[in-house]
């Protein structure tokens, strides 16, 4: 049987390292295994942060939502509580774009927080 040689689709391999490595400094982006070391901890990275931004941007929205309550004489956990007990179903997310951008609905909301601790 025919020797099988796989110089197409080491070349195919290669070639996409290299372009995926394009940007890079020195060696990085100039010889293989350089490159190649270097993608690939660049994409193990990738895949943490696309979990890790989750918790980012929740903390993110908690810290805005604390700052917005204080304003209004209540902490953040107490805001949360009480909108809870109010039965108000509103995430994080929206009651932190709220905070930034509709100060008088989170007044309200504030208000609301206040009266169901």
């Amino acid at each position: 049987m025919a020797r099988v040689k796989s110089g197409v689709a080491h070349h195919a391999r290669k070639k996409k390292i290299m372009a995926a490595a394009k940007g890079g400094v020195g060696a990085r982006s100039k010889l293989y295994k350089a490159a190649k070391e270097n993608v690939e901890r660049g994409m193990a990275y990738a895949y943490r942060d696309r979990r890790k931004k989750k918790g980012d941007f929740r903390r993110l929205w908690i810290t805005r939502i604390g700052a917005a309550a204080r304003m209004h004489e209540i902490s953040y956990s107490r805001m949360m509580a009480g909108l809870k007990a109010a039965g108000v179903e509103i995430n994080r997310k929206v009651l932190a774009d709220l905070a930034v951008r509709d100060a008088d609905a989170f007044a309200k909301l504030a208000e609301v927080a206040k009266a169901h601790q």
